[in-house]
C-alpha cells in the first residue's frame, strides 16, 4: 500500500519570485525615495511606503495562502498589482505636477533600467548608486520603470493562476481526489 499524495501543494517560497524581488526594491526605493525629496508629515509619504509595502506584503502573503486556498492566492496577488498601480500613479503626479519629465518606454534610460533588473538576484544593492546619487525626477522614473516591470509579472502570474484552477481545482477538488484514492488503495468503495 503506498501513501497517497497530500493535497496541500508545496507552497510559498516567495523569496524565489522576481516579481517579491522587484516589489522588495520597490519598496526600499520608495522609503529611501520620501525620506529625501517629500516633507515629513507630508500624507503622500505615508501613502507611497503603504502602497509600496502593500505591493510586497500581498505577495508574501498570497504565496502563503496559496497552499490551502487559490481563491485567496488570486485576491492578495491582485491586491498587490492594485497597490503597485497605486504608487506608478503616486510617481507619475510626482514628476507631473513638478513638471519633471517621464521616461519614455523605450527611451534609453528606461532601457538601461530594464537591463539592470535582469541580474540576479534582484536587489536593491542593484540600483542603490543610481537612486541615491540621482535627482528626484531620475529616481522617480527608475520607480516608474521597476513597477511596470514587476505589473507586467504580476499579470502574467494572474493569468496563470487562473489557467491553474481552471485545469487542477483549488483545495476542495484535491481533498476530494486525495479521499477517494485514499479510500481505493485501503480496498473500499
Amino acid at each position: 500500500m503506498t501513501t497517497p499524495p497530500g493535497f496541500i501543494p508545496p507552497h510559498g517560497h516567495y523569496q524565489e519570485l522576481i516579481c517579491y524581488q522587484k516589489s522588495e526594491v520597490i519598496f526600499d526605493l520608495t522609503f529611501r525615495f520620501c525620506q529625501r525629496f517629500l516633507n515629513k508629515g507630508d500624507r503622500t509619504v505615508d501613502q507611497m511606503v503603504q502602497a509600496a509595502r502593500s505591493g510586497k506584503q500581498n505577495i508574501v502573503e498570497g504565496s502563503q495562502a496559496s497552499g490551502t486556498s487559490k481563491e485567496m492566492e488570486i485576491k492578495l496577488t491582485n491586491v498587490a498589482r492594485a497597490s503597485l498601480e497605486e504608487l506608478l500613479t503616486d510617481y507619475k503626479d510626482f514628476l507631473r505636477v513638478r513638471d519633471l519629465t517621464m521616461w519614455g518606454k523605450d527611451s534609453k534610460e528606461a532601457l538601461y533600467v530594464r537591463n539592470l533588473g535582469k541580474s540576479s538576484p534582484i536587489t536593491y544593492e542593484t540600483y542603490r548608486e543610481f537612486c541615491e546619487t540621482r535627482s528626484s525626477e531620475v529616481v522617480a522614473n527608475i520607480a516608474i520603470c521597476l513597477i511596470h516591470q514587476t505589473n507586467f509579472l504580476l499579470d502574467q502570474q494572474i493569468r496563470r493562476l487562473e489557467q491553474d484552477f481552471l485545469k487542477q481545482g483549488g483545495l476542495r477538488e484535491r481533498m476530494t481526489k486525495a479521499r477517494l484514492q485514499q479510500r481505493r488503495n485501503n480496498g473500499q468503495t
